[in-house]
């Protein structure tokens, strides 16, 4: 597969500037979309530089939050300044899948509910008593 323009402006970021800021153990970093894109060698091009420099696929891959971007509200100049946040909880890719966080939570009720019958009596009690004493409808 072809290496493309947004490509070789992720890698050039990455390897030029959030790399270096992780070993020096950064919290943050900031990259002036002009400059990657004077060093990798691109005329006209800001707005792909800008758009590389602000996806998921860069932010994911790097383990970036994307903090703010400062510049003209087109968000497409060369003065365009994109701070990024290292998200520490991972230093170091993962090889798990993230698990849905509910998952978790299945069985936590178990002994609860068995104490109270079971999941099926405790919903019939409820059923019987939700309109109160003497109310029949």
């Amino acid at each position: 597969m072809p290496v493309t323009y947004a490509d070789r402006v992720r890698d050039f970021a990455r390897r030029e500037y959030i790399e270096p800021a992780r070993a020096r153990r950064q919290s943050t970093v900031r990259v002036v979309a002009g400059e990657v894109q004077k060093a990798v060698h691109l005329s006209n091009r800001v707005s792909l530089v800008c758009q590389a420099l602000k996806s998921h696929k860069f932010l994911t891959e790097n383990h970036l939050l994307l903090e703010k971007w400062e510049g003209p509200p087109s968000g497409m100049s060369t003065t365009v300044t994109f701070t990024y946040r290292m998200l520490d909880a991972v230093q170091q890719p993962s090889t798990q899948p993230k698990e849905w966080p509910f998952k978790e939570l299945r069985g936590v009720a178990k002994e609860v509910f068995r104490s109270l019958g079971g999941g099926e009596e405790f919903l019939r009690k409820e059923r019987e008593e939700f309109h109160g004493p003497g109310d029949a409808s």
